[in-house]
């Protein structure tokens, strides 16, 4: 809601998006690195004693930690956001061909994000809690319960976007930019 309400884009932003664990920190890092090529010495880089997580705002985080969308107003163009979001909840001021916002969304292996997921989720839980087993964990991603909703319907909804509009929307594989990383950040 608040994205719908208040959220201003400009021409010139780049949201970052991807479901959990499909390479978000590594995809912030190259978007941010490509946006920033020129700005930088090498000896100097951001991204040499930052994390990704710094210079590319994660936007969920950012609403509930302020409760609102004005963090984002005094960040320099281009705005670069990152997000787990699926791409309908977006409003259609940011989603339509009239706006210049733009997209770089990477999707993974379903098999990879399962079981990245997994581990992740094991080292987070409160000791008191038993571990998932990779059974249970398996079942629930087959059922699409996640924060962001069904991996399907959120790769499903990119691609779609990737398709209708190639300008606006930038649709990535892992393993594509692993394999030949520079073809596709060309």
């Amino acid at each position: 809601m608040l994205i719908n309400d208040h959220f201003k884009p400009r021409s010139t932003d780049i949201i970052v998006a991807t479901f959990p664990k499909c390479g978000t920190t590594w995809l912030r890092a190259l978007v941010f690195s490509i946006i920033n090529r020129n700005s930088f010495d090498f000896s100097d880089h951001p991204l040499r004693n930052a994390n990704p997580q710094e210079l590319v705002l994660f936007f969920e985080g950012y609403l509930h930690k302020y409760g609102s969308t004005s963090f984002v107003d005094g960040l320099p163009s281009p705005r670069l956001l990152s997000t787990h979001l699926p791409y309908s909840l977006f409003p259609t001021r940011m989603t339509d061909d009239t706006s210049a916002c733009r997209f770089v969304y990477i999707c993974r292996d379903p098999k990879d994000v399962l079981v990245s997921k997994w581990h992740f989720s094991n080292k987070l839980r409160p000791k008191e809690v038993p571990p998932l087993s990779l059974e249970e964990a398996f079942d629930l991603f087959c059922k699409g319960v996640s924060h962001y909703g069904p991996f399907w319907d959120h790769v499903l909804g990119y691609w779609k976007a990737s398709v209708e509009s190639p300008k606006k929307v930038l649709f990535l594989t892992y393993e594509d930019v692993k394999k030949e990383s520079l073809g596709c950040v060309r």
